[in-house]
């Protein structure tokens, strides 16, 4: 078992688990295990050590057991751990030739969750605001759009958990960026503008996961099918704008499957290769203000 060292830079010869970590010539070893406030581990806690130089000179996600090891060259590093739902941490430590810099157990205090928006009436913001999509082409590349038209309201209730809202996106709006892409896209080989005009996304569901995450699961309309999607969401608070007015805002993202929707149009190339991947990422920036 390796006992958790405070404070001090320790040699790694002897006995026991450390005895037979290989330090790379010319390198020292950091290491540090990540705990909550009642000493639980924090697993996939992410760490970054940087130089003097402001440089990044090494980092990662601890693991099961809240642990990290990295080796580096020698020198004084600034320590920086975060964590979903933690406030972060900052330390140095200074590293020696062929010895181990043990940080011992890193203790990360709980964050005070953002402030909600206030109960009433609000509306989605579309000029601060982007509804964004990745999707495979030829099983090789990706490519990135957008729906440049959408319009939504959100009602806050006195909890999340009667709260709802409504997004309306004009799916003749979606931009690639090439415009022969793009009314391909526009036609009934995907969407099928003429007979579908609108996609409709509506939650009355808004689950809190901890920290500033939330689960938003709600009915989506696309291409004539109703499925339920989960929007995996981070909330990013309450703000003011330049103009002195009320802002709240958020990021979500989800996965969508054409054939869910009936969208299965399927053009092979010579070699097998489907033109556009079964899957479709959306990410989502959005910014609320009070309905006036």
């Amino acid at each position: 078992m390796i006992r958790w060292l405070t404070g001090r830079t320790h040699r790694t010869t002897g006995t026991g688990v450390l005895s037979a970590l290989r330090i790379p010539s010319r390198a020292g070893v950091v290491v540090g295990r990540v705990i909550d406030p009642v000493n639980d581990v924090i697993a996939g806690a992410e760490f970054t050590l940087t130089d003097a130089l402001g440089r990044k000179a090494v980092g990662g996600g601890t693991d099961p057991f809240g642990s990290f090891l990295a080796a580096v060259p020698p020198g004084e590093y600034r320590v920086a751990v975060s964590a979903e739902g933690f406030l972060p941490h900052r330390s140095t430590v200074r590293v020696l030739e062929d010895q181990l810099a043990a940080l011992g157990d890193i203790r990360l205090e709980v964050a005070p969750p953002p402030e909600l928006p206030h109960p009433g009436e609000w509306e989605l913001d579309p000029g601060h605001s982007t509804i964004a999509f990745t999707a495979r082409h030829i099983g090789l590349a990706r490519v990135h759009g957008r729906f440049d038209s959408f319009a939504g309201a959100l009602r806050i209730g006195e909890t999340m958990d009667t709260s709802a809202m409504h997004v309306v996106i004009n799916a003749a709006s979606i931009n690639t960026a090439v415009r022969m892409r793009d009314d391909h896209l526009r036609s009934a080989d995907f969407l099928d503008v003429a007979n579908y005009p609108t996609m409709e996304f509506y939650s009355d569901r808004f689950v809190h996961r901890g920290g500033s995450r939330w689960h938003v699961t709600g009915a989506l309309s696309l291409h004539g099918v109703t499925r339920t999607v989960t929007l995996d969401t981070e909330y990013l608070g309450v703000g003011t704008g330049v103009e002195g007015e009320t802002r709240a805002a958020c990021r979500a993202t989800t996965e969508l499957h054409r054939d869910d929707f009936t969208i299965t149009w399927q053009a092979m190339l010579a070699r097998g290769i489907a033109a556009v991947g079964p899957s479709i990422r959306i990410e989502m920036d959005i910014q609320v203000v009070p309905k006036g």
